[in-house]
């Protein structure tokens, strides 16, 4: 898939475990390995702008396209 999720680049620049943002974000541990892990088919924008949020940081520094 061409979108790539570069999650766990922001949890290590900002030094927070999967464990911490799915705390803080209010999600399941399940589910953030699976977005960190690029296997996620779709994002809530509620769930994007949280992890924003608590990352300080844009959309496009999690989500990236790559063509094929």
């Amino acid at each position: 898939m061409p979108i790539i999720i570069n999650l766990d680049v922001m949890l290590a620049k900002r030094k927070m475990s999967v464990t911490e943002i799915a705390e803080k974000v209010g999600i399941t541990m399940a589910n953030i390995s699976i977005l960190k892990n690029g296997k996620a088919k779709a994002i809530r924008f509620s769930t994007l702008e949280a992890i924003c949020k608590e990352l300080d940081c844009q959309p496009g520094d999690i989500l990236e396209y790559r063509s094929e």
